[in-house]
């Protein structure tokens, strides 16, 4: 069974292109091969939490090098130089894949653009296979700016958030380090469960985000900066105004804190 997992789960692919010189470079310098199995998981997955800051990037289904030389990504994105940086190490993981509503989302999509966005989106987390059993790893997504920007804001008024890149009933104390379990950060705006795949590859050969041909050129062209503009600007500690929110735990937001309209 693990001769099975190990070639199977630990392989190349187009997107998993961990054979290439800009990741190999990056675990030399880190020196990550010289750490146990434990640590070689948790310097993978804080270098993709923290390092690759959260942003959107032009797609989906980049190449995991692509999204190393862009510097940030969402959940898709930096689920792909995740495995590929875990599969550079030794450890052998898989794609798991989900919607998740749109909710999710709000307040990082302008809304202006809201109304038209899809009603569910794309997601996905990594699972690793450490100690005989399968791990979630999902707490990678949002770099603790981002997170502290939004705890600041509205932890004292309840501790549920689906908006912002979050999605979480646990947002003073989120389970997003390493620490031989699960993690997670956008857990409750699933919608729908997708299944397993072997690789990313397989996962969009599948599933592709259904923007549409105008849509779809609006977001890679304008609406994802628009998108990271916002991004920035939590992380920089202004959270931008949600109207009547659908959140689980706002119902108007603005800048700054939360109250009544």
């Amino acid at each position: 069974m693990k001769n099975e997992d190990n070639k199977t789960h630990l392989g190349v692919s187009p997107l998993l292109d961990f054979d290439g010189d800009a990741i190999a470079n990056l675990i030399r310098e880190r020196s990550w091969l010289s750490l146990d199995e434990f640590h070689r998981i948790g310097a993978a997955y804080d270098y993709v939490r923290n390092e690759i800051v959260f942003g959107y990037n032009a797609a989906d289904d980049m190449p995991a090098s692509s999204v190393l030389r862009d510097g940030y990504g969402q959940c898709n994105t930096k689920a792909t130089l995740l495995m590929a940086l875990l599969r550079a190490v030794d450890i052998p993981c898989r794609l798991h894949g989900f919607t998740i509503h749109k909710s999710l989302q709000r307040g990082i999509v302008p809304e202006l653009i809201y109304p038209i966005a899809p009603e569910s989106i794309l997601h996905s987390w990594v699972e690793i296979l450490h100690r005989g059993r399968w791990i979630n790893l999902e707490g990678f997504i949002l770099d603790d700016a981002v997170l502290s920007a939004l705890q600041d804001r509205f932890v004292r008024d309840n501790d549920s958030l689906c908006a912002y890149g979050v999605g979480t009933d646990r947002l003073s104390s989120p389970s997003i380090e390493w620490s031989g379990t699960d993690t997670f950060i956008q857990k409750t705006g699933i919608n729908a469960d997708l299944g397993l795949f072997d690789t990313p590859d397989d996962f969009y050969a599948q599933h592709q985000q259904s923007f549409g041909g105008l849509r779809g050129l609006l977001y890679r062209y304008l609406i994802r900066h628009w998108m990271n503009a916002r991004v920035r600007r939590i992380r920089s500690g202004v959270v931008p105004v949600i109207p009547m929110a659908e959140t689980n735990s706002v119902q108007f937001v603005r800048e700054g804190g939360v109250g009544s309209p």
